[in-house]
C-alpha cells in the first residue's frame, strides 16, 4: 500500500468522527434520505495530521479535478484527478509538501472554467461582475482570541444598532486611519464605528452582510451582454445581499480591499483575521455581534460555484429549467434539499465557532423551509443556548412572523414600525407619533404592540422577546426622511442637499423624540438604524444616465455610492440634542429591568384624558410608569398612584439621574411622553 493510500485512509477515519455530531442535527430534520451518506462528509478543505483533504459534493459530474495554483492570477496550475465516492462526494488528499497557495476545481479536466470551492474559508477575486476567483489555502489557524468566547446578552435586553460596516467609518469625519474596513471599525481614535456604539450605550450590532458578496454588478446598458441592465447605473451592490461565498468574510472590507476594476484582492486572506479582531474588540466592550445572512438566493451575476456545480440540485427552477426568482434576486436557493441544508447549518456553525458570532438575522426568512429553520435552531443552540435568531418575516410573496415565532425565532415587527410612524410619507399614511392610529379612534391595537404583539392578543409572537421593535432599517426612507416628507419639510419631488436638511427643526425634534421614547419603552428587543439617532438624510449624490434623480431623498440605496450612504459624523454633533435624548433613553432602559422585562402579561395600561393618550405600568424592584400622548392639539392629564415619582424622561430630556419629581397628577404635552420612576 502506498504512503498516499495509507494517508487517505487515516484522513477518512478522522473525518468520519469529526462530522458525526453535526450530521445528526441535519439528518434528524431532513425529509429526504437520498443524500444522507454525503451529510456525513466534511466538505471543503480540511487539515488532517500531515496533509489536507479536499472534498466536493457534485452528484451530476463524471469527473472532477483539483487544480493547485502557485500565484493568484495564474491561468494554469497542477491538475489532480479526484476520486468519486458512492455518496457523490469527490475527494483527494494532498500532503503538505505538495501544497501551494491557491486552489479550485474543474469538472471537465480542462481549466477553461475553474470553480472555487463553495466551502472556501477565504478567496482571492478579480474585480469584475463575473468575479473570477480562487480559493485561498490559509495557514494553520493560530488566531489569539485572548479568552473570548461566543456569547450574547439575553434577547430581551438587546438594543441593536443596524450598521453597514463601510458606511460607519468611510466618511472623512470619522477620523478612521483605515476607513471602510474591519480595522477601521475598531479604531479607538475615531468618531464612528465602535466609538459610536460605546458612546450611545448599544449592546449589540447587526452588520449588513459580511459574507463575501458580489459588490460589482453587471454593466449598465451594455447591448453585448445577455442581461440588459437598465436599472443599476452604479453597477454596484453596496448593501451586500448577493452572497458569493457563505464561509468567507467580505474581502472589500479588508485592509487590502479596493474596488478598481480588474484588480485582484484578497491574495493573503488577511480579511479572516481582521474580521476576527473586530469581533474580539466588540466583545471586550460587551457588544454582541449579529450577522445579517442571506441563504434564500446566491449572487446573481458572478460565476457562483453552486450554479456551476449543480444548478438543478441547489436551485428552485421552473419546468423549463430556468431559475425561479420569487426572491427578486435572480435565483432562489433550494433550502429544503439535504445538502443545501447542510451547507446553511455548517456555514452558521463556522461563523459561531471560528468568528465567535453571537447571532444572525436571516434575509427573506419566509423563503427558508421550516425543516431547515428547525435544524438551524437545534444546531446553533447546541453551540450557544442563547444564540440570537431573527427572521425578516417576508420574501417570495410570503409573510410568516407567526410561523417563525412558533419555531422559536424572533422577527422584525413591521406592525410596530408602521403603527408608530406610518407606512408611506408620500400618501399621508402616518402613525401614532403624528397623532393618528392605524385602527381608528382607539389605542387598543397600539397597546398590543407596546406589549410585544402576542398571539393571545391576535398578534404574531408567543412572547415579547420575539418582537424586534424598530422604526428604521436599511430598507425604505430613513426615519429622518420619513419625518421630513410627512411634515412637508421636503417635497416628494424636491431636490435638496444634505447640508440643507441636516439640521432638524423644533417640529422635527418633537416628533423624533416622541418616536424614540415609544421605541425604547416598548416590550421586546429594540433595533436602531445607523444615523437614526440624529435624523440623518439619505440624498442621492450622483447618477449615471438618470441625473434627474440627483438631490432626491432616496428610499432604496442598495446600489448607490459611498456619498449617498455614508455617515457624516459632523451631523451627529449638529443634532446633539436628539443624540443625547437617544443616549439617555438607552441608559434608562439599561438601568431598569422593568422596561426590559419580556414576561407576557407583565405590562398594564390605563387611558389618559384624551383618545390618543394612555399609560404603561411596570412593577418589579421599581415601579415604572410610561405616559404617552399622541394628540397634536392638546396635552393629556394622568392621575398618578400615591407617592412621589421621579421624572426620568420628558418631552425634551432623558436622564437616568432624574429631572425632578411629580405627585398626584402628571400633565403630558402634545406629541410627547414621560417616564416616571418610584
Amino acid at each position: 500500500m502506498s504512503p498516499r493510500s495509507i494517508f487517505l485512509i487515516l484522513v477518512s477515519i478522522t473525518l468520519m468522527v469529526t462530522c458525526s455530531n453535526n450530521s445528526e442535527l441535519i439528518k434528524d430534520m431532513t425529509s429526504s434520505k437520498n443524500d444522507i451518506a454525503a451529510v456525513e462528509e466534511q466538505l471543503g478543505l480540511t487539515r488532517i495530521q500531515d496533509g489536507v483533504v479536499f472534498r466536493l459534493f457534485a452528484p451530476g459530474e463524471d469527473e472532477v479535478h483539483l487544480i493547485l495554483f502557485e500565484k493568484h492570477d495564474d491561468t494554469r496550475g497542477e491538475n489532480i484527478s479526484m476520486l468519486k465516492k458512492n455518496n457523490s462526494v469527490w475527494e483527494i488528499a494532498v500532503q503538505n509538501k505538495e501544497l501551494t497557495k491557491y486552489y479550485a476545481y474543474s469538472t471537465t479536466g480542462g481549466q477553461d472554467l475553474i470553480i472555487p470551492d463553495p466551502y472556501s474559508h477565504a478567496v482571492v477575486r478579480q474585480n469584475h461582475y463575473k468575479y473570477p476567483s480562487k480559493s485561498v489555502i490559509l495557514p494553520q489557524d493560530d488566531f489569539d482570541w485572548q479568552g473570548d468566547e461566543v456569547t450574547s446578552a439575553a434577547i430581551g435586553d438587546l438594543v441593536i444598532l443596524e450598521a453597514h460596516l463601510r458606511d460607519m467609518t468611510v466618511h472623512p469625519t470619522s477620523g478612521a486611519e483605515q476607513p471602510g474596513t474591519y480595522k477601521g471599525f475598531i479604531d479607538p481614535t475615531q468618531k464612528g464605528g465602535i466609538a459610536h456604539l460605546k458612546d450611545m450605550g448599544y449592546n449589540a450590532v447587526e452588520f449588513l452582510p459580511l459574507q463575501e458578496f458580489g459588490n460589482i454588478e453587471i454593466d449598465y446598458k451594455n447591448p453585448e451582454l445577455s442581461t440588459w441592465n437598465d436599472w443599476n447605473s452604479y453597477e454596484a451592490n453596496h448593501w451586500g445581499y448577493m452572497t458569493s461565498f457563505f464561509f468567507a468574510p467580505e474581502i472589500y472590507y479588508g485592509s487590502d480591499g479596493v474596488k478598481d476594476r480588474g484588480t485582484w484582492i484578497g491574495q493573503d486572506g488577511r480579511a479572516v483575521n481582521e474580521m476576527k479582531e473586530m469581533v474580539r474588540e466588540l466583545h471586550k466592550e460587551g457588544i454582541s455581534v449579529i450577522l445579517d445572512v442571506v441563504y434564500n438566493h446566491v449572487s446573481q451575476y458572478d460565476d457562483n460555484p453552486f450554479k456551476i456545480i449543480d444548478k438543478d440540485y441547489y436551485f428552485r427552477l421552473d419546468d423549463q429549467g430556468n431559475y425561479l426568482s420569487h426572491s427578486g434576486c435572480g435565483n432562489d436557493f433550494k433550502t429544503e434539499n439535504t445538502m443545501s441544508r447542510k451547507m446553511i447549518i455548517e456555514s452558521l456553525l463556522h461563523w459561531m465557532n471560528e468568528y465567535h458570532i453571537d447571532g444572525f438575522r436571516f434575509d427573506l426568512a419566509a423563503m427558508i423551509d421550516m425543516e431547515t429553520v428547525d435544524a438551524i435552531t437545534a444546531a446553533t443552540q447546541a453551540v450557544n443556548p442563547d444564540v440570537i435568531l431573527i427572521g425578516e418575516p417576508w420574501g417570495g410573496g410570503g409573510y410568516n412572523p407567526k410561523e417563525l415565532a412558533d419555531h422559536g425565532w424572533a422577527s422584525w415587527n413591521d406592525h410596530f414600525r408602521n403603527s408608530v410612524k406610518g407606512r408611506n410619507p408620500r400618501q399621508d399614511d402616518s402613525g401614532f407619533i403624528f397623532g393618528k392610529l392605524w385602527d381608528g379612534n382607539n389605542t387598543e391595537h397600539y397597546k398590543k404592540l407596546m406589549r410585544g404583539y402576542l398571539q393571545i392578543d391576535g398578534g404574531h409572537f408567543r412572547d415579547p422577546s420575539q418582537s424586534v421593535n424598530y422604526l428604521e432599517s436599511h430598507d425604505d426612507n430613513t426615519m429622518g426622511d420619513f419625518i421630513r416628507l410627512s411634515l412637508g419639510k421636503v417635497g416628494a419631488d424636491e431636490k435638496v442637499t444634505r447640508t440643507q436638511v441636516a439640521a432638524l427643526s423644533e417640529e422635527e425634534l418633537t416628533i423624533h423624540k416622541f418616536a424614540a421614547l415609544n421605541l425604547l419603552t416598548s416590550q421586546g428587543p429594540v433595533m436602531i438604524a445607523q444615523g437614526q439617532s440624529w435624523g440623518r438624510a439619505k440624498v442621492i449624490s450622483h447618477s449615471v444616465g438618470n441625473e434627474e434623480r440627483v438631490g432626491h431623498l432616496d428610499h432604496n440605496s442598495y446600489e448607490k455610492d459611498d456619498e449617498t450612504n455614508w455617515l457624516n459624523w459632523d451631523e451627529k454633533a449638529l443634532n446633539q440634542d436628539l443624540v443625547d435624548y437617544y443616549r439617555g433613553l438607552v441608559d434608562i432602559r439599561a438601568h431598569y429591568a422593568e422596561i426590559r422585562n419580556v414576561t407576557p402579561g407583565y405590562r398594564h395600561f390605563l387611558d389618559g384624558s384624551n383618545e390618543l393618550s394612555f399609560s404603561v405600568s411596570m412593577e418589579g424592584e421599581h415601579k415604572i410608569l410610561v405616559l404617552l400622548n399622541a394628540d397634536k392639539n392638546s396635552s393629556a392629564e394622568f392621575s398618578l398612584p400615591s407617592g412621589t415619582w421621579t421624572v426620568l424622561a420628558d418631552a425634551n430630556q432623558a436622564n437616568v439621574d432624574g429631572l425632578g419629581t411629580l405627585d398626584k397628577v402628571a400633565e403630558v404635552q402634545s406629541q410627547s411622553g414621560l417616564i416616571l420612576l418610584q
